[in-house]
């Protein structure tokens, strides 16, 4: 049994964090709703009472937050700033999606008291952090990446070693997930057309399958309701992965591609089209609700 601190109990930290106590370890959690941390102590889970509290004597503390603002806040804000209160053989692991440059902030500060972070955003959803399946995406060095490792695979089922420098699982992530909004819109497009033109949505399915359109959308989150009765389609679209996540994951995409000057011009359009669509009420949706903007408009 080891013992690990975790802070960030949402949709996708509590279950991560069960699946950790599920595993045998000993966890001690943090976080603002006092609702997820009572889930949490039922589950086995010790709860401390503060951020800065749980990072005392804490070898390993893995955070989980919505984004750059939050994170920089939990780490960087001076002597409340988790970095101010941690063990120098503290390793963070931040599991957050984040901009590359908020990672390499905290890392770099962490690095200049002692203390070591890595990032390691996750692939797979609601549904992979609940099953323990979530694809890891590390960036940080060989030792801390030896150190972590045991601990996220109590979690998913894909740890991968993006690169040396804290920032690479979040370049990695970003390319991912905007792919996955293409594939995703050009999925639905084709499935949309066929339909209008009189296909049968579950025959083209099994065309496409079997031809070079074949994809990991048809396989694992069809778009259109009925198709999975698993996928989010099949269940009004209650998410999974919310559209206004989307969104913020493809704007970061976008931010990377900007300082790198690396043309996306699929990446730019999808960013686009999930932005409105969040923008049309559809922020909490999943976002493969996007088939639901292309409707063929009556003449």
């Amino acid at each position: 049994m080891s013992a690990i601190g975790f802070i960030g109990l949402g949709n996708m930290g509590l279950p991560m964090a069960k699946n950790l106590l599920a595993a045998g370890h000993q966890v001690t959690v943090f976080d603002l709703n006092a609702a997820a941390m009572a889930e949490a102590e039922q589950a086995g889970a010790r709860v401390a009472e503060s951020a800065q509290a749980l990072v005392k004597g804490e070898a390993l503390v893995i955070t989980m937050l919505p984004g750059d603002p939050q994170v920089l806040n939990l780490y960087l804000s001076g002597d409340q700033g988790l970095l101010a209160h941690a063990d120098k053989n503290t390793l963070f692991v931040d599991c957050s999606t984040i901009s590359a440059e908020a990672a390499k902030q905290v890392s770099t500060t962490a690095k200049s008291m002692g203390v070591k972070m890595i990032d390691a955003p996750v692939s797979g959803g609601v549904a992979g952090a609940a099953a323990g399946t979530l694809t890891f995406m590390v960036g940080g060095d060989d030792d801390a990446f030896a150190v972590a490792s045991p601990y996220l695979e109590a979690m998913g089922a894909n740890i991968f070693h993006a690169g040396q420098a804290v920032g690479a699982g979040q370049i990695a992530k970003a390319c991912n997930n905007m792919l996955l909004a293409a594939l995703m819109i050009g999925t639905s497009e084709a499935l949309q057309l066929g339909a209008d033109n009189g296909l049968d949505v579950g025959v083209l399915t099994d065309i496409i399958k079997q031809s070079s359109g074949d994809n990991w959308v048809l396989h694992k989150y069809h778009p259109w309701p009925e198709q999975m009765p698993q996928a989010p389609a099949s269940n009004n679209y209650n998410p999974g992965f919310m559209v206004k996540l989307m969104s913020k994951d493809l704007g970061l995409a976008m931010s990377a591609a900007l300082k790198s000057n690396t043309p996306t011009p699929l990446g730019a359009m999808a960013r686009n089209i999930y932005r409105q669509h969040e923008l049309s009420g559809w922020s909490e949706r999943d976002f493969s609700s996007i088939l639901t903007t292309l409707k063929a408009k009556q003449q």
